[in-house]
């Protein structure tokens, strides 16, 4: 079993091997951003980068931001408890492109990380994908899942809604489809009831 360090390390170290810059985490208490008061994502301290206002220093990037959610946009307070998942203060390890790669090589490198350096078992690996909201005009992300088929059989690339697999800074501005990756944990027998 690995501590939380030794994920942490490695996964800055497997994205360093990558071509990435490590960046250190950014503060929690945010300064000079009236529309924040945590640092609630990873991608915070990257704003001014992805609106446009400042230029990349370094197009590939990797991080483990410590965030904080008790409010705003991605408040999980009220999730606190409820499962083993949410909370409100945990580090998000992430890695960035800005102008670089896309879709295909995050999907294989996310892979390539959780599988052959975590070892974790890929028949227990399953990936979202976003289902299209036909409301908004918004097709499914079939380039994601196509990429996903290359790794998971189609039973484990399971369509998400917009509230989990779109990507929205705020009300208006840059937001698209993302993809999340889920491990089963439950037991053999667990899972030869339910898949």
């Amino acid at each position: 079993m690995l501590t939380a360090k030794e994920i942490r390390e490695s996964f800055k170290e497997f994205f360093r091997s990558k071509g990435h810059h490590i960046v250190p985490s950014a503060p929690m208490v945010v300064k000079d951003d009236p529309t924040l008061m945590f640092t609630n994502a990873g991608m915070n301290q990257f704003k001014d980068i992805i609106l446009g206002n400042k230029a990349a220093k370094y197009q590939r990037v990797a991080d483990s931001q410590k965030c904080l959610r008790v409010s705003g946009k991605h408040n999980d307070l009220e999730e606190v408890g409820m499962d083993t998942y949410h909370h409100t203060m945990f580090e998000m390890l992430g890695n960035w492109s800005f102008g670089d790669y896309f879709k295909k090589e995050a999907v294989d490198w996310a892979w390539e990380y959780l599988v052959d350096v975590l070892g974790l078992s890929p028949d227990r690996l399953y990936a979202t994908v976003f289902e299209g909201s036909p409301e908004d005009g918004l097709s499914r992300d079939d380039e994601a899942a196509g990429y996903w088929e290359k790794h998971l059989p189609v039973s484990h690339i399971i369509n998400g809604n917009k509230h989990d697999n779109f990507w929205e800074m705020g009300d208006t501005g840059p937001c698209g489809p993302c993809s999340e990756i889920h491990i089963d944990l439950r037991s053999d027998e667990e899972r030869a009831k339910v898949d």
